[in-house]
C-alpha cells in the first residue's frame, strides 16, 4: 500500500475501515486455498494482504484514541 493510499484511509471512518479489513481477510483465505492448490504462482500476494490488514487496523486504533 502506498503512502498516498494510507493518507486516504486516515480520512475514512472506522466502519468503512473495518469492512475493508473484512474484505481483505476473505482475500487472504481465498489466496491461501489457491496457494495450497498450486493455482496461485505469486506467493507474495499473501504477505502484502496481511501487511495491509495490519496497517488498516493500526489506523483504526489511532482513530479510536
Amino acid at each position: 500500500m502506498k503512502i498516498k493510499d494510507l493518507k486516504e484511509l486516515r480520512n475514512k471512518d472506522i466502519k468503512n475501515l473495518l469492512s475493508l479489513t473484512a474484505q481483505k481477510k476473505l482475500e487472504v483465505i481465498k489466496n491461501a486455498v489457491k496457494i495450497s492448490g498450486a493455482k496461485e504462482k505469486n506467493i507474495k500476494v499473501q504477505k502484502t494482504l496481511k501487511k495491509e490488514i495490519a496497517q488498516i487496523l493500526t489506523i483504526v486504533k489511532e482513530i479510536k484514541k
